[in-house]
């Protein structure tokens, strides 16, 4: 038998109530300032997505460390990695799971691509009207 693979469609509708439900308990404890790391301490953290992976034993958790460069977002996401294994032992009261996700964070970087996009479609858009519009 052919086991069905479910990446060429999309996450299935298991991945993402599994994906919110544990967003929405992180965010609770980044709300709460549960964790005691001094990377981590005073910086407030939104958590964006989390994308779960079709057997839902690795949680991919996107980020945006709110007031942080660039320059100061790999450190934080490797002190949230570093404090990944305490964080999933405080989800497991909070998610109603069988097994608790390994979690993985990662940066979101959505928000610097759309700007980058819309600053290069303002650039296109100012360069054809640049021409004088006499369409020669």
């Amino acid at each position: 038998m052919a086991r069905r693979r479910h990446s060429a469609r999309g996450p299935s509708q298991r991945q993402l109530r599994v994906g919110e439900a544990v967003r929405h308990a992180l965010s609770r404890l980044f709300e709460r300032d549960v964790i005691k790391d001094p990377a981590l301490a005073g910086v407030p953290i939104t958590v964006a997505e989390v994308a779960m992976s079709p057997d839902l034993k690795v949680a991919t958790v996107y980020v945006l460390p709110l007031g942080a460069d660039e320059a100061h977002r790999g450190p934080i996401v490797e002190a949230l990695n570093r404090v990944g294994p305490a964080l999933r032992r405080m989800l497991g009261p909070m998610v109603a799971l069988k097994f608790l996700p390994e979690l993985r964070f990662a940066a979101d970087t959505r928000f610097e691509r759309a700007e980058r996009i819309e600053a290069l479609l303002h650039e296109a858009r100012a360069g054809s009207t640049g021409n004088g519009g006499n369409g020669a």
